[in-house]
């Protein structure tokens, strides 16, 4: 190759200063850019070709993610760095910069096409895998780049400065203060990542709300320094993965794993709507069905008690009697037992909580069988729904605290009592 070059370049151009060297780098150059041109337009093509007619999935990720494309830049770097040594008269200077950087461009070039390498693994890895939500791999892949871009780092510039790597490689044990300043958002993140991995904390797909970052949504993306929340307005967060181990937030999984969704709202009863029912009332209300069997059994239940005390001479003020509320209670237990959308193997219950200024608050614990937010709120409700307009059979009313409108007519009405009079 050297006689080749001596005797067809060197001697017809010996009488040119620096002419042969010229030539020999643009031809070096031309080499250059015809393999590269070569490796990308054909075999690049031809080997996505075959890639979308193989019915293996793993060599599509590989092209999706341009792997091979970053290897390619490597072709025309290694031409330049193996055929500078071969151009007649380049100084020393020159041959030792271009080698620098060629051997930088390398370095680089394989560095990106590592980290595309990854990113396909990852893509293949959630498509496949039916582990993928529970066990993401993407903040150990981000880890294992960052490891890259750092052995990248340092052989780029010991390429350039013309030291061994070593050299600098001994130089970061004093450094290790400032590179665990610089890396601690890194550092954090990863161990909050192997925790919220190995405790099942958090999965793709997974209802979180975390009130101090303003997030309630769902979650689309965990990665080693990020997790993305799509909030139910479409909106997206972005929150620093060690902020989920350092503060609390609240994971809906486990209620839609359960299969059921609380239900926990209160009605404020007027307390001064409270009263006794008396035969009449108790006999109008057999209409209902739904606490007939209440009914019954309350009254045998009072009759013998009211017995007991008349046979032992009390007072008659220490029997027992039926309140509106206590049968409204009744009734709204009853109801919810007979209604479909009730998870009736769970928790349910009507509970009559601390009076309170603003009325007694009579409160529905119950589940929704269907988790889904529409119909869970249509549920809900569709049962206060009803108990706001079955409330004044049983004699009671809701507190309300009064309007502007209920002041204007309080105050009018002296005033038309008045007219009335005259």
């Amino acid at each position: 190759m050297q006689e080749i070059i001596d005797a067809h370049l060197v001697q017809p151009l010996a009488g040119i200063p620096h002419a042969s060297t010229l030539v020999a780098l643009l031809v070096l150059a031309l080499i250059a850019w015809l393999a590269n041109w070569l490796t990308r337009r054909v075999l690049l093509v031809v080997v996505g070709r075959l890639a979308k007619a193989s019915p293996s999935k793993w060599d599509d990720a590989m092209m999706g993610r341009r792997v091979l494309a970053r290897l390619a830049n490597v072709v025309p770097a290694l031409i330049v760095l193996g055929g500078i040594v071969l151009v007649p008269g380049v100084p020393a200077w020159l041959d030792t910069v271009v080698r620098s950087i060629a051997r930088a461009y390398i370095a680089l070039s394989v560095a990106l096409a590592i980290a595309n390498l990854l990113d396909a693994l990852n893509d293949i890895y959630e498509k496949s895998s039916r582990h993928a939500t529970r066990r993401p791999i993407k903040g150990y892949l981000q880890l294992l780049k960052i490891g890259i871009y750092i052995i990248a780092g340092v052989l780029i510039i010991a390429a350039l400065i013309g030291k061994s790597p070593l050299v600098l490689l001994t130089g970061f044990g004093a450094m290790t203060a400032v590179l665990m300043l610089v890396f601690k958002d890194t550092l954090l993140s990863l161990v909050a990542s192997l925790q919220l991995s190995s405790n099942d904390m958090l999965r793709v797909g997974d209802w979180i709300e975390m009130p101090s970052q303003n997030v309630d949504g769902d979650v689309i993306d965990i990665s080693l320094h990020t997790i993305k929340v799509q909030n139910w307005d479409k909106t997206i967060s972005t929150i620093p993965t060690w902020k989920l181990i350092s503060e609390s937030f609240r994971n809906w999984r486990g209620m839609q794993e359960f299969g059921g969704r609380r239900i926990k709202r209160a009605l404020l009863i007027d307390q001064n709507s409270v009263r006794f029912l008396d035969l009449h009332e108790r006999q109008r209300l057999r209409r209902i069905a739904l606490i007939d069997d209440y009914l019954d059994k309350q009254q045998v239940e009072l009759a013998e008690y009211n017995a007991k005390l008349e046979a032992a001479g009390k007072d008659p003020v220490n029997s027992r009697r039926a309140t509106n509320l206590g049968t409204f209670r009744a009734y709204m237990t009853a109801y919810l037992r007979s209604h479909p959308g009730v998870a009736q193997d769970m928790t349910l219950m009507v509970r009559q909580l601390e009076p309170t200024p603003t009325g007694l608050p009579l409160q529905v614990y119950c589940f929704s069988a269907n988790v889904s937010w529409v119909p869970y709120e249509n549920l809900a409700s569709d049962i206060f729904d009803h108990l706001l307009a079955v409330l004044p059979e049983f004699g009671l009313r809701l507190y309300q605290a009064p309007s502007g409108a209920d002041i204007v007519a309080a105050l009018a009405r002296p005033g038309d009592d008045a007219e009335e009079e005259e």
